[in-house]
């Protein structure tokens, strides 16, 4: 602020006489003034000053009067400064906090999007598997087998085991045998529980046709539970399709139509549609929940020995006259594929809706594209031949309608049973020496390589492996499936299984 002016007080000249005489003559308001001015007008202007000077301290005026404006407009800059530096501070602090937070929000953000596509990428990959568009890779997370582990016998039958089938859970086990004992046995702990055989007279109340010899044949040669464990259908030499309830271990039905017997079971993949195959060359098709006969379907020349269903609309089978076919069942079509000149097919599974496995009599497997009408891989000797476990073999050239297999080499080892964990690439084989290989197969038909070889005593006429693809059971006995030309006197008769160790897959959602 800039200092006030002093004010300057203005004396008046006196005036002349008017009749232009001497001094005496002068007006005497003139006269006073000046005296009044030299002997209290000081005092006057002193006063005039002080007045005009109010508010500023005393002491504190200088020659220009600017001294003191300067010191106070310096001491409210400085006090200024002062604040806007702790408001500077205060807001860079506060700045820094915010980009920390910011920061650690991001990688929060950062965090939870990556594990959301984590999660996204699990179930979606589930979601494929599930619905068989992408194969589960198992095999590559096989690991080898301690030297000491082996089969362990879960279940005992009296006679050789002929078939094995798993609930769809796996947690529940269903075998029988030659002497027409049907088992319902635990995975986890192996108890087990037989089925019962009604009367003949409550057979035929359900609907089965009398015996054409005077007792009715009871050995059966296949077995099938259905997707929701509900039914169990056994088939066998009596020529009739018997279907059991699995929660009262009841027989419900017998379904009659094949003229011979039936040796093989399958039912469609979340469905109650059943398929059968017999000796007599046809495959029937049958409805368990409405419990009545569907379809038939003719193609094979000779007998029908195994089949696969990989859902209610495809179906795989093999026979006699070295052939299978995938039948498509809405479409009432099939495909047909030959066996390799010197083979003769065996036994078969479906590894997705594009492959297929079959194993033969000559010890090979193969390994079938949809595209193409002969394998696109071969693997010869699939289980080479061990005279070990070998007691002896029957010389009969025919034994229940089957011919033997023409020499001791072929006989063991031809390949009796094939398994696959359906939509992935992990599946299994067995022979008649008692050898189990597991095999990883690769994509796009590149190929198959075995991953590494089980023992067991006895004819391997039956396999399974689990959902998880944490075990394998195998139905053992000492003689095959479908005859009695050959007999190992040291095989136990039974249910074997063998866990399978697989590396832990990341899946932590």
């Amino acid at each position: 602020m800039a200092p006030r002016p002093r004010k300057r007080v203005s004396r008046p000249k006196p005036r002349s006489s008017r009749g232009g005489g001497g001094g005496g003559d002068e007006d005497p308001f003139f006269e006073s003034e000046p005296k009044r001015r030299r002997g209290g007008g000081r005092d006057e202007d002193i006063e005039s000053d002080d007045s005009d000077l109010d508010g500023v301290p005393a002491g504190a005026v200088g020659e220009d009067g600017e001294e003191a404006g300067n010191e106070e407009e310096e001491e409210t800059a400085g006090e200024k400064k002062i604040r806007l530096a702790k408001e500077m501070l205060k807001k860079v602090t506060e700045a820094a906090k915010r980009r920390e937070e910011d920061e650690e929000d991001e990688d929060e953000d950062e965090d939870e999007e990556a594990g959301g596509k984590r999660v996204a990428e699990i179930l979606l990959r589930r979601q494929l598997e599930e619905s068989g568009r992408k194969r589960r890779e198992l095999a590559s997370r096989v690991l080898l087998p301690d030297p000491q582990e082996s089969f362990k016998i879960l279940v005992k039958h009296r006679q050789s085991v002929t078939a094995v089938a798993l609930s769809k859970d796996s947690d529940k086990g269903f075998s029988a045998s030659k002497d027409g004992v049907i088992v319902h046995w635990d995975v986890e702990t192996g108890k087990s529980e037989k089925y019962l055989w009604p009367s003949e007279n409550v057979l035929v109340s359900h609907h089965a046709k009398p015996p054409l010899s005077a007792k009715r044949s009871r050995q059966v040669l296949s077995l099938a539970v259905s997707s929701d464990d509900r039914y169990l259908a056994s088939g066998g030499m009596d020529r009739h399709i018997h279907l059991w309830d699995v929660r009262s271990r009841e027989h419900i039905q017998a379904f009659s139509g094949h003229r011979g017997p039936v040796s093989c079971l399958a039912f469609g993949l979340d469905s109650s549609e059943l398929f059968s195959g017999s000796f007599d060359r046809k495959i029937m098709q049958w409805n368990a929940e409405d419990r009545t006969y569907m379809n038939c379907l003719f193609g094979h020349q000779n007998e029908v020995l195994t089949m696969d269903a990989l859902s209610k609309d495809r179906l795989l089978t093999v026979a006699r006259d070295r052939t299978m076919h995938l039948w498509k069942i809405p479409e009432e079509s099939q495909l047909l594929f030959r066996a390799p000149v010197t083979a003769s097919l065996e036994c078969c599974c479906f590894i997705d809706d594009k492959e297929f496995l079959t194993g033969s009599d000559d010890g090979s497997i193969e390994l079938w594209s949809i595209m193409r009408k002969k394998p696109t891989h071969i693997i010869r000797n699939a289980h080479p031949v061990l005279y070990d476990n070998l007691s002896s073999l029957g010389n009969n050239s025919e034994e229940n309608g089957i011919h033997k297999p023409g020499s001791v080499s072929s006989a063991q080892s031809w390949v009796s049973a094939f398994a696959a964990r359906k939509g992935s690439d992990l599946a299994a084989s067995g022979a008649a020496n008692g050898s189990v290989r597991l095999w990883a197969i690769k994509p796009d038909s590149k190929g198959i390589h075995p991953l590494f070889d089980l023992r067991l005593d006895g004819f391997v006429n039956s396999l399974a492996i689990a959902n998880s693809g944490r075990f394998i059971v195998a139905g053992v006995g000492q003689e095959p499936r479908l005859g009695r030309w050959g007999h190992v006197r040291s095989a136990r008769n039974g249910v074997a299984i063998y866990p399978i160790r697989l590396k832990e897959e990341n899946e932590d959602l």
